[in-house]
């Protein structure tokens, strides 16, 4: 049975309701000297909104943990008082998958930032949740290693917020999403026991639990300890910046490459706003008259990467592009990637607010896609910056709007649920790596049938029966659930873990 929370504190109009509030913050205080809980009003806007600023809430309090125990007990009161509560990094959640919980807590985890243990022979770290992303590969670079996913947010977002949305980046490509190096977990579920998922090697004869918890958007609880998997530095990158007249032709270029089998480490692609408003920015050296401008990198050992570009070039040429421009120094290669990772800021030069996308369509109709975008943008008047992973066919329009104006942010969700509609229709995905989040929640039935979204709901409910974990965000809450009565750990009944 789908649920909601059962939530003393929703009906603001009860009698008592205060009380009950003091008494909740009192057992907080328990745990938290005042500094590290916050109630008033001048330390709770800051956690409002996250990276999707368009819904907002105040929650009734924050907190700021320091240590794993501290995190399990503030969960195990949230559990027994029947309080919502919502983990949060640096809130770089564009899909408002961080956004606080009516009536309910942040358990803000930017201050549980140590990374445990760093083992270059077994290539693994093992991270608190607040590891902030490009740290972790700072700490891995000196033996010759990086941690691969790399988000543009990735020198402020935080490993735990990676976990919770399983995010990609640039070179997802070729290794992967976040769920593709994460080895093992250590856990606090929604009742406030403590599980260690995985372990510290890829190969298990258990279920891939790591794989379910990851990208479970704080359904399930908390990841309070993070095992990620180092891969050896590349010896050696070539990056070729491309310029076209059309973005069509951009997108029908990556369809090429990988109709041929080259698997670059990165393929992205930017039209001209988002080249306009890099440029601006931070100066990356981007042609300013190009329609589309296309980013391959090629990474690994020197033989292969030459062969690969030999094979590359004629490729690129192929595609009829007005301007092929390779990086001849680390320099070249970091400004270019300097100005596709300040894309989605720079764009704040454009317009005071805008919604980002992140929908998946089949590669080889991602020309088809860009320009039936265009159409979109043209029909609703409202203008649509376009950066992407175009290697995976994953789509980042940024629909600009000023929320000021009146009916702009209704328009510009009409926009957005258009873009997430032709998503649907190509056979691709509402997310890539976003999130579902408060944003994306309405559209899950329209990708999933119904049979795969009861699975979904039936597995919530059994490891959240009161749904106090970041409810209202992916599944949309109903009726409340009957409790979970049989003695069973919640994740037991659900078939997740077993005690054998």
């Amino acid at each position: 049975m789908r649920g909601s929370p059962i939530n003393p504190l929703q009906n603001n109009q009860t009698q008592g309701v205060s009380q009950m509030v003091s008494q909740f913050l009192s057992k907080l205080a328990q745990i938290y000297p005042s500094p590290r809980l916050l109630t008033h009003d001048a330390g709770l806007v800051p956690y409002e909104s996250d990276g999707l600023t368009a819904f907002r809430e105040k929650p009734i309090a924050v907190v700021l943990p320091e240590t794993a125990e501290e995190v399990i007990r503030t969960v195990r009161c949230c559990f027994e008082s029947n309080v919502p509560f919502v983990a949060r990094g640096n809130g770089t959640s564009l899909s408002g998958g961080s956004l606080p919980v009516k009536n309910g807590i942040v358990i803000s985890m930017n201050r549980m930032n140590r990374i445990l243990r760093l083992d270059p022979v077994e290539r693994l770290a093992v991270v608190e949740p607040g590891v902030i992303n490009l740290n972790v590969t700072k700490a891995a670079e000196p033996y010759g290693l990086l941690y691969a996913p790399d988000p543009s947010s990735q020198t402020v977002c935080t490993i735990g917020g990676n976990v919770a949305f399983n995010s990609g980046g640039a070179h997802c490509l070729k290794y992967g999403m976040t769920s593709n190096h994460v080895l093992g977990l250590k856990v606090v579920l929604p009742d406030g026991s403590v599980d260690q998922l995985g372990g510290q090697s890829l190969e298990s004869i258990q279920p891939d639990y790591v794989g379910m918890f990851v990208g479970s958007e704080g359904l399930f609880g908390i990841a309070l300890e993070i095992t990620l998997r180092l891969i050896p530095k590349p010896e050696v990158y070539r990056t070729v910046m491309c310029a076209y007249r059309s973005l069509k032709a951009a997108g029908d270029a990556v369809s090429r490459i990988i109709a041929s089998g080259l698997l670059p480490g990165a393929m992205e692609i930017m039209d001209n706003l988002s080249i306009q408003a890099a440029e601006a920015a931070v100066h990356p050296g981007y042609p300013l008259d190009a329609a589309g401008l296309l980013i391959v990198e090629l990474e690994g050992e020197a033989s292969q990467v030459e062969a690969e570009f030999h094979r590359l070039l004629p490729l690129i040429h192929a595609s009829n592009p007005y301007l092929v421009q390779e990086a001849k120094d680390t320099f070249e290669r970091q400004q270019i990637w300097k100005g596709r990772k300040s894309a989605f800021s720079a764009v704040g030069r454009l317009s005071p607010d805008f919604i980002v996308q992140d929908g998946v369509v089949p590669r080889g109709r991602l020309g088809e896609a860009l320009e039936e975008i265009h159409r979109l943008s043209e029909v609703h008047g409202i203008r649509v910056a376009n950066v992407f992973h175009a290697g995976d066919g994953n789509l980042h329009p940024l629909i600009l709007y000023d929320g000021k104006e009146p009916g702009a942010l209704h328009r510009a969700e009409l926009l957005a649920s258009e873009i997430i509609e032709l998503c649907i229709r190509f056979g691709g995905s509402i997310t890539g790596e976003h999130g579902v989040g408060m944003e994306k929640r309405n559209y899950l039935p329209k990708m999933f049938q119904p049979n795969d979204m009861e699975s979904m709901f039936q597995i919530r409910n059994e490891i959240d029966p009161r749904h106090i974990a970041n409810p209202g965000k992916m599944l949309m809450d109903g009726e409340a659930p009957a409790l979970t009565t049989s003695g069973l750990h919640p994740l037991e009944k659900a078939g997740v873990i077993s005690r054998e």
